[in-house]
């Protein structure tokens, strides 16, 4: 995999970037669409990369482990093949769901042991076998296996998180080192930085990282609950410390005013569920601000749903037939406004890269915030 920094803001770390895989070329910032179950929820893999321009999303470890299983992965020989998606694709390890399930698992130096939430069976993640899933999934960028303290956390808890994090990634290094692909394209480890809040942990976790020399590398345990001028300022420290010719993941994040500041501080990639799970509940980001389309303001809103928006169905329906569909409980409504908030997020860091590119960025960023972030 090869990195390319292209243009650097004159004013700010923010850069744009062009990532070279054997499923194609992604240009940064770049923000991946959360698939975690092998599919965009409410979108096709067409809609997806034609109508929004989609160039890489993201898949999840712990759910495609679980269903459809590794039998049937491996037997369509993968996951690009298995979804009918011809672009990049980076799994999440599971990491994140460890955390998120608290009451049902129990972590040892070994891994992690942990009920499914299907049916409740048990099952065990270690660094080792989460590459071996990884392989079997086939993504193009995989992740290390690590653990997400929760927020908040004592200081002692969180160094030790850290710890078997480091302790853990060695062990995923070494496995990765020791195996191959599966079907025939490379595949990348980044590893992950933690630390919580702590600036002294993400210092130590960072240079610990930087010094692994992979690929690309990824800032996770943030957008759990802090504040987020906490999650700046961590960010910002961070990036300073990751290597200037590798690209950097923050994982799990976020608002546009959190991709458009976290841009600003040095950051390539980002995923997070936000704008598919809103989406499917009314919630649209717009180029004029934030709508909440199940109102009643909107009843006789024959305007687009966003003229300024890409998807051509934005365009070519109105604010009051979304509406209407919401209301009826209309599975179109679910697709249209997903569409709308993906392909949102997508123009905003394609804008973003062009503004690197005109060396303008900060003033462009400090002139939208405000105006898409506010509620109609």
């Amino acid at each position: 995999m090869i990195f390319e920094v292209l243009a650097t803001d004159p004013h700010s770390r923010a850069r744009a970037g062009r990532l070279h895989t054997d499923h194609g070329v992604i240009e940064t910032p770049i923000f991946m669409p959360v698939g975690t179950a092998g599919t965009v929820k409410a979108v096709h893999q067409r809609e997806l990369e034609c109508d929004i321009g989609a160039q890489i999303i993201l898949g999840n470890t712990y759910h495609l482990y679980l269903r459809p299983g590794l039998d049937v992965l491996r037997q369509a020989g993968g996951l690009h093949r298995f979804s009918a998606w011809p672009r990049p694709i980076l799994t999440d390890s599971g990491g994140y769901q460890v955390y998120s399930l608290a009451h049902r698992r129990k972590i040892r130096e070994e891994g992690v042991t942990f009920q499914s939430h299907i049916d409740g069976s048990f099952h065990t993640f270690t660094p080792e076998n989460v590459i071996d899933i990884q392989r079997v999934i086939g993504a193009d960028i995989v992740m290390a296996f690590d653990e997400c303290p929760p927020y908040p956390c004592d200081f002692s808890y969180a160094k030790n998180s850290l710890e078997l994090t480091h302790r853990w990634l060695v062990r995923c290094l070494k496995r990765f080192q020791h195996t191959e692909p599966l079907y025939g394209y490379r595949q990348v480890l980044f590893p992950i930085v933690q630390g919580s809040t702590y600036s002294e942990l993400r210092r130590y976790s960072a240079e610990f990282v930087a010094s692994l020399n992979c690929p690309g590398n990824a800032i996770g345990g943030l957008s759990v609950g802090e504040p987020t001028e906490e999650m700046y300022a961590i960010t910002e420290l961070v990036t300073a410390m990751l290597p200037a010719d590798r690209p950097r993941y923050l994982m799990g994040v976020g608002t546009p005013e959190n991709l458009l500041e976290c841009i600003e501080r040095g950051v390539d990639m980002f995923d997070c569920v936000l704008p598919t799970r809103n989406a499917r509940h009314g919630i649209l980001y717009t180029w004029e601000g934030i709508v909440n389309i199940r109102n009643q303001r909107w009843r006789d809103c024959f305007d687009p749903i966003d003229a300024m928006c890409s998807a051509p169905t934005s365009r070519e329906h109105t604010r009051a037939y979304l509406r209407h569909l919401f209301i009826s409980g209309e599975i179109l409504a679910m697709q249209l406004a997903t569409l709308q908030n993906l392909s949102f997020y997508l123009d905003l860091v394609r804008q973003a890269r062009q503004h690197i590119f005109n060396g303008d960025y900060v003033p462009w960023k400090n002139s939208i915030l405000p105006q898409i972030m506010r509620r109609l």
